[in-house]
């Protein structure tokens, strides 16, 4: 058996939490090295690294669940702007090997930016768009089976 992961001693309760909300399936917490006030993080029960391991009805409740505390966050912090990131396996960024949803509410002065700031060498946005490209890498995307 695999040793359990952070969140994993988070939800059997041997390490401490600061619970926003919960339901059958998920559980949701305050992140201990917020981005900013309200940074919470949203996760499935079950133990899982990657969202494909998640069956349907297994994501539809975490992701009602991320709807849940989006509400619960838009009433404290009087917004209804919010980033939400996944970061999908260890080369996505994931740092605890457990499927984890980042909900941080947003408001127009918390310093916070857009997607194109998490790759700063990125080409900038704007300018021709590569149409070609796009649809020969749209058509190779539709053939793949899985």
């Amino acid at each position: 058996m695999a040793e359990p992961t952070l969140f994993d001693r988070i939800l059997d309760k041997t390490i401490p939490s600061h619970k926003v909300a919960e339901g059958e399936y998920w559980y949701a917490f305050l992140d201990i090295f917020p981005r900013r006030e309200g940074h919470t993080l949203v996760i499935p029960k079950q133990s899982v690294r990657r969202l494909s391991e998640l069956s349907q009805s297994m994501r539809e409740a975490l992701f009602n669940g991320v709807v849940e505390v989006q509400q619960i966050l838009s009433t404290h912090f009087e917004t209804e702007d919010f980033t939400v990131c996944i970061h999908d396996g260890p080369l996505a960024g994931q740092e605890v090997p457990h499927v984890h949803v980042h909900v941080i509410p947003r408001n127009a002065e918390d310093g916070g930016s857009t997607l194109q700031a998490m790759w700063p060498h990125a080409p900038p946005l704007g300018g021709d768009v590569d149409h070609e490209s796009l649809g020969s890498l749209s058509t190779q995307l539709q053939e793949v089976k899985q």
